[in-house]
């Protein structure tokens, strides 16, 4: 048997809440913790496993504390906890976060649900809850709808603009690269910090596409080093980029692209200004 007690800051740390939060849930009936003959507040494993269960429905469901002790009274739903091990989000540089914890973060801050998101965004609930958890499983378009919802850009996510700007030497081969969330796309940065121009190096697996258009403000300018790409503006407007070919067009317009060739594809990718 499992007679392993947590103290209430342990507990609370593995909930992803504050020991102050524990309180009130009690107060509210949503949770009884075990009490030692001095009144210490003692939680076993089951005990934590129904606190992820009320920061899972408050969070993420948006459910009040009614709603939610209906919820736990009933067994009537069926939730798998995104906080499985918990690592405590104020700890250590957001900046150094990986990018679904970023998303985690600014959509708390922000107050919205994940249902609210994906109702937002057209991205499912389970798709953003395991992107939050894995930093994996958002095409490259659902990732900006994302970011867009929450008031950022996917350049900031990744962390391009950190820094002040001004000059900024990348030597070759020593990129910076973006966190690979989608299959087959591999960005570099090529000039690091808050710069009107976000200028980045695009590596292309056969096949390799946006997966859907999206569009921003700003203009941008594409010059292919090798390959082949295929790029859609306003849906109906195709046209079809080999290497030494260069391309500009408004970011305004719904845009799409795919690699068509059955090789890598490489090309030099400029944003302005740093919308996206």
């Amino acid at each position: 048997m499992d007679d392993i007690r947590f103290k209430i800051a342990e507990a609370a740390r593995m909930a992803g809440v504050s020991p102050s939060t524990l309180r009130l849930w009690e107060t509210q009936d949503l949770i009884q913790p075990i009490r030692t003959p001095k009144g210490q507040r003692l939680y076993d494993r089951a005990l934590v496993d129904r606190l992820k269960t009320i920061s899972w429905l408050r969070s993420e469901k948006g459910l009040n504390p009614a709603a939610i002790r209906e919820s736990l009274r009933g067994e009537a739903v069926a939730v798998e906890p995104e906080i499985t091990s918990f690592e405590p989000e104020d700890a250590g540089d957001p900046a150094s976060f990986p990018v679904g914890l970023k998303i985690r973060r600014l959509r708390r801050e922000a107050g919205k649900t994940l249902e609210a998101v994906a109702q937002k965004t057209g991205v499912s609930v389970s798709q953003l809850s395991t992107f939050e958890r894995t930093s994996q499983g958002l095409s490259f378009t659902a990732l900006h709808e994302v970011a867009s919802c929450l008031g950022t850009t996917v350049a900031s996510l990744s962390g391009q603009e950190q820094g002040q700007g001004g000059e900024s030497l990348i030597r070759d081969g020593k990129w910076p690269s973006w966190p690979a969330t989608s299959s087959g796309v591999a960005i570099q940065v090529l000039a690091e910090g808050r710069n009107q121009m976000e200028c980045n190096r695009f590596q292309l697996a056969p096949g390799a596409s946006s997966e859907g258009a999206y569009q921003h403000a700003g203009e941008e300018f594409i010059h292919m080093l090798s390959g082949s790409l295929e790029i859609i503006l306003d849906g109906d407007c195709f046209f079809e980029l080999h290497a030494g070919d260069s391309f500009y067009f408004e970011s305004r317009r719904p845009h799409s692209w795919r690699n068509t060739a059955s090789s890598e594809t490489v090309l030099i990718w400029i944003n302005t200004p740093a919308t996206f």
